[in-house]
């Protein structure tokens, strides 16, 4: 792969962002620090520097911005699409969030100032205000001289909604069906009126999720009466994925997203994303020191029992994790929902039931080479029910935290693993109990 010049080194480097698409530099000041950042793109060919501004990550966007000259920052941020600008001004300090707006001429900051007035996360956030809109009367050729004037202004046009005078919803038309057709066909005679619109307070993630799924590369969005305000396009909701599954990686670790690319993460911000949930962690983990504690005296009578410990809440801890992972992205794609806890019970159960089953057939034979056969036969009963009760346990915990309206990332992996290392020894300990008669 092709080096790329440090900034550093300015004739090499002013050369590259000369040759180099927007994409990749984009993606190389994404990985820059904010001064590195900044003298790249005063250094960049004029014709490149809105796609690559487009190309930034929100939160650069607004470092670089604020960084700018005023009226370098004026004409940047006004050339902005306002799904775009309402995404950034999401990231800034109030402050800076109204000096921005301040720029804007008086049309889009009323476009800007439409998005952000509806709900963080809705689809009216990441929606486009600006689209063309065919009217069911209009002529393929009325229809074409409506399409040249607003494209200019418009995210898309491949396709497009069909409404009344009052903007009410009727359908949607393909680009290429009109260029095809004949120029004194009415559009009412293309469009589809099969339209899967979504409404503005919906939530983002799961209009992402259907357009996904059904393959969609636009979808409306309406408000009261089926008023269209504006549409989605694949690209935003690909955008919403892409966050919403960061923010699942990081829940599912322990840890809070860190809302921005990793490199311009400053090490307090990355140990205040960490700590809080490691603090809880920790806490919650004093319940396995009790559960020894409370069985002191079993393990003092046989010491052996200790040399297993660190295996079976190993194997409990992960197989709750397991399981919980599994569930979590489930319940993301919508494959499975609250009302399904009682199958998803059954066959975790019985995923549990059958894993421990098989592990303590091996663990057994190990155990009974070296040891007696009672340790053998605790260890291999304990692995049995320590991987039935982890697989229960970390199946339905994430179910019981989206049922409650908790994102079920925060409740996955690590609290799984931190409930079943408690439970997995009070099993063990009194199975180590009945078998030994202690």
């Amino acid at each position: 792969m092709e080096r790329t010049p440090t900034p550093q080194d300015e004739a090499a480097f002013a050369r590259w962002l000369n040759e180099t698409e927007p994409p990749r530099i984009a993606e190389f000041l994404n990985r820059c620090t904010p001064e590195e950042r900044l003298s790249a793109f005063c250094s960049m060919p004029k014709e490149k520097i809105d796609a690559v501004m487009a190309l930034l990550e929100p939160v650069n966007q607004g470092d670089l911005l604020m960084a700018l000259e005023p009226e370098t920052r004026r004409t940047l941020f006004e050339e902005m699409e306002p799904d775009d600008r309402a995404r950034l001004l999401t990231c800034l300090t109030q402050a800076e969030a109204n000096q921005l707006l301040d720029l804007l001429s008086k049309r889009e900051r009323g476009l800007t100032e439409s998005l952000l007035a509806y709900a963080p996360c809705t689809a009216g956030r990441i929606m486009t205000p600006e689209f063309v809109h065919l009217g069911p009367e209009m002529s393929v050729l009325e229809a074409l001289d409506a399409i040249r004037t607003g494209n200019e202004s418009a995210e898309t046009v491949y396709l497009m909604p069909v409404t009344d005078e009052e903007m009410r919803l009727l359908g949607t038309v393909d680009l290429a069906a009109i260029v095809l057709a004949p120029g004194d066909w009415k559009i009412a005679h293309l469009m589809s009126s099969d339209v899967p619109a979504v409404a503005a307070s919906d939530d983002q993630e799961k209009v992402a999720r259907l357009m996904k799924t059904a393959d969609l590369m636009v979808v409306p969005v309406v408000e009261e009466e089926n008023r269209l305000v504006g549409l989605i396009t694949f690209d935003d909701a690909m955008e919403v994925l892409e966050e919403e599954e960061t923010e699942d990686f990081a829940r599912a670790g322990g840890a809070e997203p860190l809302d921005r690319p990793y490199l311009s993460v400053p090490i307090p911000r990355l140990v205040l994303s960490r700590i809080v949930w490691l603090s809880v962690l920790a806490v919650a983990a004093t319940l396995t020191v009790n559960v020894l504690n409370a069985f002191e005296e079993t393990l003092d009578n046989v010491v052996s029992l200790t040399l297993f410990i660190p295996l079976l809440i190993g194997i409990g801890g992960n197989t709750g994790a397991q399981s919980a992972t599994t569930i979590v992205r489930a319940l993301a794609v919508e494959d499975v929902r609250p009302g399904d806890a009682l199958r998803v019970a059954s066959r975790e159960t019985g995923t549990g039931l059958l894993m421990g089953a098989l592990i303590a057939v091996v663990a057994f034979g190990v155990v009974a080479l070296s040891m007696d056969q009672d340790i053998a036969l605790i260890v291999a009963a304990t692995l049995v029910a320590i991987c039935t009760l982890a697989a229960l346990v970390g199946s339905l915990m994430p179910i019981a935290a989206h049922s409650f309206s908790i994102d079920p990332a925060v409740v996955s992996a690590p609290f799984v693993t931190v409930i079943v290392d408690a439970s997995g020894l009070l099993v063990y300990f009194t199975i180590a109990q009945a078998v030994l008669g202690i």
